[in-house]
Parts: C-alpha cells; structure tokens; sequence
C-alpha cells in the first residue's frame, strides 16, 4: 500500500514534460501559475464524482479516469472554450498502488489528447471520490451560454443519446442486453467524449448550449429557465442508438429524455443557418441533429412525429432525489 506523496509521485507526476504553452508552473507548489493567451477570459468549472452515486463499484479504474476528466471537459465545450489545464481532488479508501495507475492511465490519455496537464490538486484517505476542476480560455462574448436562446432558433443535439441510460438499467437488472449490445451502452456510460471540437466550431453560430449530464428534459429546462422561452421538441427526431431504439417505447423516452449521462452538446442556433450547423459538426467530427424549436411561450412541450403531444411525467436526475 503507498502512501499518499509516494502515489502523487508515482502516478500523478510526469516529470521532464514540456508543459502546456498556458502551464507557467504546474504540480509542485502551493499554486499553478497559468498564462492565458492575451485578451482571452478564464473559463472554469467543476465536477465531483462519488462512488455509488456517479459510477458504480465494478468501473475499471482506468474508465473513471477517463470518465472524470471528461465530464468536465464536456462543460468547457458547452461554453465554446478551449481547455488549458485542470487539477485532481482525489479521496482513496486505500492507498491502493494498482487503481491509482490505472486511473492515472485513463486520464492522462484523456488529458494527451486534448493537450492539457494536470497542475495541482490534493489527496486523502475516505470513500472514493474524485473532483476535477477545468481552465479553459475563451474569446471575451464569444462564450456559449445558456440565455442566448430565442424564440425561433432551431434546437439541436449531438451525437446520440440514451445509451448510457440504457447501461445502468442492465446494471439495474430491469433490462437485459449481452455480447456487442451491452458492451456499447457500457461504453458510452463508462467513456463518454466530450465535444471540444465541436463546441469551437459553435462559437459565433450558437445562440446558446448546455451538456446533457442529467437528461435532456432537465438541462434543456436549464436553458429556457435562463432564456426566458419555451420549446417544443419532437422526440422521434432525437437521434438514439439502434440499441435503444429496439427497446419498448415507453424505455426509450426514459433514456433519451431523462437518462443523463450523455455528455452530448444540446445548442440552439437561428434559422436560416442549418448548413453551417451541419459543416461545424463535420469539422468536429460528430452528426449533429435539429430536435424541435424554441419558442416565445414559456414551459416544454413534447411532441411525437405526427405532431401529438407526448405526455412524461419522468424527472431528470437529482443528486438529491
């Protein structure tokens, strides 16, 4: 069993590597020192991720590695900023040398591939729990936000959605799924991409954005609350997995509604500007597809693809329910 200095040491610390150009000082003292790129603003956000309420006991430690940093990623790339560096706030039951180097392997990979370092953070001993806070940087009024939304502007979403929902519903043991099907949906629960790419390529063209951590009801809720505007959504339209949408149908509304953990972009953007829409999630390497339309009355109405109402009583997810 290490101690805690010997793990960050081992497992936390990469000596010898060139820094990030915005890292001035990373791990090893009392602070970081970070050095946006001028005239730029200092995106920063947080996610907190408690065993037995974010993730389950069985997750490979090299999954939650990467599952971490990217749940925080996704909500730099909600806002259109480019990430620059995070930290790690990481409590171990044990200081156990094998999870912690597999951790350590899934988020680094993660971390590679977005070009940013960890510089700083803290460890201790209680129940497995790991807070990552991201620094992005972003143009002054180009942030993406979630009260730019107008009646009007079409609304979109990434990807697909659902799958993750789906996984933890096996775990659950209400549905039952095997071979290649449930090792997808447990892929998306496990190692969800946030859309970086994606959300560059939205700045100047999105009107507004939000991650879809907790279900599309609930964060889509978010947006109009702070808009100050109302939606309709077309459900048939939301694009989901050929594994969800063997599924009945009542289940398919649970987890392409309320099932959270997509880390998917919902965005709004006028009319008029459905190609560039589509070209940006070409550049970023994700389908992008319009779901309804926002509107100048308030509340969410949901809609199937004849035109008739949906009734769904289901909540998002509460970390207090």
């Amino acid at each position: 069993m290490a101690g805690e200095f010997e793990l960050i040491a081992r497992h936390f610390t990469r000596p010898g590597r060139r820094a990030a150009a915005a890292v001035a000082l990373g791990v090893g003292d009392d602070c970081a020192l970070l050095t946006p790129a001028p005239g730029q603003q200092l995106a920063v956000s947080s996610d907190m991720l408690v065993e037995g309420r974010h993730f389950l006991s069985t997750v490979a430690p090299e999954r939650l590695g990467h599952k971490a940093l990217a749940v925080n990623l996704s909500d730099l790339a909600a806002c259109g900023a480019e990430p620059l560096a995070f930290t790690l706030a990481l409590a171990l039951p044990r200081g156990d040398d094998a999870f912690a180097a597999g951790l350590a392997r899934g988020l680094f990979a993660l971390a590679d591939a977005h070009g940013i370092e960890l510089v700083g953070g803290d460890t201790t001993a209680g129940p497995l729990n790991l807070c990552i806070t991201v620094i992005g940087q972003v143009p002054p009024g180009q942030a993406l936000l979630r009260s730019g939304a107008r009646a009007g502007d079409t609304l979109w979403v990434s990807g697909r959605l659902g799958d993750a929902r789906l996984a933890l519903e096996v775990f659950r043991g209400t549905v039952e799924l095997a071979g290649s099907a449930f090792d997808a949906v447990r892929r998306a629960m496990e190692l969800p991409e946030p859309r970086v790419a994606l959300g560059l390529a939205l700045r100047g063209l999105a009107t507004s954005a939000i991650d879809l951590s907790d279900g599309l009801v609930g964060d889509l809720g978010h947006v109009l609350a702070r808009s100050g505007v109302g939606a309709t959504v077309e459900v048939d339209a939301i694009p989901r997995s050929a594994v969800v949408a063997a599924m009945p149908r009542a289940l398919q509304h649970t987890c392409v509604l309320a099932g959270g953990d997509d880390y998917e972009l919902l965005f709004t953007a006028p009319p008029g500007q459905d190609d560039a829409v589509r070209a940006a999630g070409t550049r970023a390497g994700v389908t992008v597809t319009p779901v309804g339309r926002i509107e100048a009355t308030a509340g969410l109405r949901l809609i199937d693809a004849d035109g008739q109402p949906i009734v769904f009583t289901e909540r998002a997810f509460d970390h207090f329910a």
